[in-house]
């Protein structure tokens, strides 16, 4: 059985003294194949330093809504050349909106159209932050479409009720469950997980944040993505080796990620 965490932060401090042995873990857990997010283009070579560690991790290169005090034309100049400078880059982001934690709207939604431009100018997909601006998202994204065509991609770490999710679908876009899905009080999250097409499903575990039930209050690792798998099949009342062969099968049309060599 193969799964695929599509959204981890392999870079930060926590993981720094014993990287080499969750990177065993997730192998020993099943984890394939792995989609490095980025939180600012500063990020970028010391995610690109891990990858060079282990084959398994492509990424991201983009600039998160909590950060857009430093969007600017120079800096979505530097996400598209970066963007171009290595083949294992598979996503813009990540990218969105994040009304809980900022009101600095306008900056928000400039780093997002921009960033938006430079995923349909290289035909990659986006990664979807979104907090308490899904009406905002799907207005923005909706007009982007419009005026300039579709963008693929993926709502991250989706806590969205089901009409929300709705909303997304219906733009083309796949939706990825984390932690919060095992969690006993998510129940709009656990109606969202019911109603995702099979063929739009992810699964990830945003490492190190939001450690699934039975790990919670542990530092998150990729090893845990099993236990999101676990308990969406249940949700979905089918086996864990059917979710994880389609979230796999699926990771791996969005993100263009080829099998790793056995």
């Amino acid at each position: 059985m193969q799964l695929i965490d599509t959204h981890v932060h392999l870079n930060f401090d926590t993981f720094q003294g014993d990287l080499d042995q969750v990177a065993q873990q997730w192998r020993e857990a099943g984890v394939a194949q792995l989609v490095h997010s980025c939180v600012e283009p500063g990020d970028f070579p010391a995610i690109q330093a891990i990858a060079n560690r282990f084959p398994e991790i492509f990424f991201s290169v983009g600039l998160h809504p909590l950060d857009v005090d430093q969007w600017s034309e120079t800096t979505g100049v530097r996400i598209g050349e970066l963007a171009d400078s290595d083949n294992r880059v598979v996503a813009i982001g990540e990218l969105g909106l994040d009304f809980f934690k900022a009101s600095n709207q306008p900056q928000q939604l400039a780093a997002l159209n921009g960033q938006l431009h430079l995923a349909r100018e290289r035909n990659l997909p986006i990664i979807v932050h979104c907090r308490d601006a899904a009406e905002q998202m799907r207005q923005q994204l909706q007009q982007f479409f419009d005026d300039h065509g579709p963008v693929s991609g993926v709502m991250h770490c989706w806590s969205g009720s089901p009409e929300e999710t709705s909303w997304f679908l219906d733009l083309g876009f796949y939706i990825s469950f984390s932690g919060i899905a095992t969690f006993k009080s998510a129940t709009a999250v656990h109606e969202s997980v019911k109603m995702v097409p099979n063929n739009r499903l992810l699964i990830e575990t945003d490492c190190p944040f939001l450690a699934p039930v039975p790990k919670r209050g542990k530092r998150n690792q990729p090893a845990f993505v099993r236990h999101v798998a676990e308990r969406v099949a249940d949700l979905r009342s089918t086996t864990v080796e059917a979710i994880a062969s389609q979230t796999t099968a699926n990771a791996r049309r969005l993100f263009q990620l080829a099998p790793l060599p056995q």
